[in-house]
C-alpha cells in the first residue's frame, strides 16, 4: 500500500474528487501537482484552493509554460511534429513533462506512487505512465478510473456524499484541454463524425465568415529551424507563439477537425485550434524548400512522421525519438531565413521567403541572358540516367502498358467489338 502519492491535478471533476478517493482508498497522504503551462491565473488559484478543501496535503504549481515552449514545442517545430500530417501534437507534448514534474514532486516528497485520472482508453494514460516509467522505473501507478471506473453521475454522487468541493459547473458541453501550442475540443455532438462543429466548440479562432475582409500578412524569423521574430521584433518562443495565436486565429486559420487512429486502437474524433502551430510549420516548411538538399528533403518527411508518432504514442522519452531528434537538428542548422504570409478568411499563404543559406541560385535557375547553367552537358547526364532502363528493354523488350493486350496472345475476331 502506498504511503504517499502525487497526482496529476488539473482542478476538474475526475481529479478534485480524486484527492479524497486516493487518500480515503489508501490512507495515504495526497499531493497534488497542478502543472501550470500558461493557464488562467483565476483557475489555477480556484484549483489549488479545492484541491487544499478536498484533502491533499499540498497542492504543488510548477510554473513551466516558459519551459514547456523551449523544451517541448521547439524541438517538435524543428521535426515539423504532426501526427498523421495534421495534428500539431499540442496535448501529447505536454503529457512528458506533467510526467517530469510528478516525479520531480514524488522525490521532493518522498512519495512513493503517482496517480492520474485517465480512463482506460484514452492516449493520456499512456503518455504520462511512460514518461513516468523512463524518468522513475518501478515507481507504483494508481489510476482510479481505470481500477475503478465512475460515470460523471457517480463522481457527483460521491462528492455529494463527502461535501467535496468541485469546480464550476461548465458553460460548454464540450471537454477542453489547452497548452500554449493548441486547443483540443472533444465530446458531446462532436463524438459523431457527420456533424459539423458548432461555433460554440471554438475559442482561439474566429469563423471565417466573421473574419476581416481585409488580410493581415506578417512576417516569420527563423534561426535554426525556430521563430525568433515576429515582423521584425525579437521574441521568445513562447511569447511568440501567444501573439501568433491571435493575430491568424483572428483571421480563421488554425481549425483542424480530424478523424484519428488513437494509440489503444480505435478511432477518435477530434477537433483542434493551433492557430500559431499552422503558421509556423507552414512558414518553416517553405524555408526549407529553399535551404535543404534535396535528399534531406526526401528523408526528412519520413522521418517526421516517426517523430510525430512516438511522441503521440508517448514515447518522448525512448531512444527513438531522441535519435530522430539528432538528425533533425543537425538537419536544421541551416534553417534561417525569413518568411512573408498572408491570413484571410481561414487560409494561409506564402507570399515570400528569402535565407543567407538559400540553395536557390538565381544564375542557374534563370530563362534570361545571365543564364549560366551548362546546358550540354544534361546529353550526357539524361543518357546515364537512363542507361539502367534501356539496357533493361534491350534484355526483356518492352513491356506492355497496364490493361494494354498481350502482343503474345492472339484476338479472335469475335472479340472485337465494332
Amino acid at each position: 500500500m502506498p504511503g504517499h502519492i502525487v497526482l496529476a491535478y488539473s482542478g476538474g471533476l475526475d481529479t478534485s474528487v480524486g484527492i479524497h478517493w486516493l487518500k480515503t482508498r489508501f490512507d495515504a497522504k495526497v499531493t497534488a501537482v497542478l502543472v501550470d503551462m500558461g493557464q488562467d491565473p483565476a483557475s489555477v488559484e480556484a484549483a489549488v484552493e479545492r484541491g487544499l478543501a478536498n484533502g491533499a496535503e499540498d497542492v504543488l504549481v510548477p510554473r513551466v509554460r516558459d519551459r514547456f515552449a523551449e523544451t517541448y514545442v521547439a524541438p517538435a517545430i524543428r521535426a515539423n511534429a504532426l501526427y498523421q500530417g495534421t495534428y500539431p501534437l499540442a496535448t501529447a507534448l505536454a503529457r512528458p513533462l506533467i510526467a517530469e514534474e510528478l516525479v520531480r514532486a514524488a522525490r521532493a516528497v518522498g512519495a512513493d506512487a503517482f496517480a492520474h485520472g485517465c480512463t482506460g482508453k484514452g492516449n493520456d494514460q499512456v503518455r504520462i505512465e511512460a514518461g513516468v516509467k523512463a524518468l522513475a522505473p518501478g515507481m507504483a501507478c494508481i489510476a482510479p478510473q481505470r481500477s475503478h471506473p465512475m460515470s460523471r453521475d457517480e463522481v457527483l454522487r460521491y462528492a455529494a456524499r463527502h461535501s467535496l468541493a468541485l469546480p464550476p459547473e461548465k458553460k460548454s458541453p464540450y471537454s477542453v484541454d489547452e497548452n500554449l501550442w493548441g486547443r483540443s475540443i472533444e465530446g458531446h455532438d462532436l463524438e459523431d463524425p457527420a456533424v459539423a462543429p458548432a461555433e460554440a466548440a471554438f475559442a482561439w479562432t474566429r469563423s471565417p465568415t466573421a473574419c476581416p475582409d481585409e488580410p493581415g500578412a506578417f512576417t516569420l524569423a527563423f534561426e535554426r529551424g525556430l521563430p525568433v521574430a515576429l515582423d521584425g521584433v525579437p521574441l521568445a518562443l513562447a511569447d511568440l507563439v501567444a501573439r501568433l495565436n491571435v493575430l491568424v486565429g483572428g483571421h480563421g486559420v488554425g481549425r483542424i477537425d480530424h478523424v484519428e487512429d488513437r494509440l489503444v486502437g480505435i478511432k477518435s474524433r477530434e477537433v483542434y485550434e493551433a492557430p500559431a502551430a499552422v503558421a509556423v510549420l507552414t512558414a518553416k516548411k517553405a524555408l526549407e524548400a529553399l535551404t535543404l538538399t534535396k535528399e534531406e528533403a526526401r528523408l526528412k518527411p519520413f522521418l517526421e512522421q516517426k517523430y510525430a508518432e512516438a511522441v503521440y504514442e508517448g514515447l518522448w522519452h525512448a531512444p527513438v525519438r531522441t535519435a530522430i531528434q539528432a538528425f533533425v537538428d543537425t538537419v536544421q542548422a541551416h534553417v534561417q531565413g525569413t518568411v512573408t504570409m498572408q491570413a484571410w478568411k481561414g487560409g494561409l499563404t506564402v507570399l515570400g521567403r528569402s535565407s543567407p543559406r538559400s540553395l536557390y541560385a538565381p544564375e542557374l535557375a534563370t530563362y534570361s541572358d545571365a543564364d549560366a547553367f551548362h546546358h550540354q552537358a544534361a546529353e550526357g547526364f539524361i543518357e546515364l540516367w537512363s542507361l539502367p532502363t534501356e539496357t533493361a528493354t534491350r534484355v526483356r523488350g518492352i513491356a506492355p502498358s497496364p490493361g494494354a493486350p498481350d502482343p503474345d496472345v492472339a484476338v479472335s475476331p469475335a472479340a472485337v467489338v465494332p
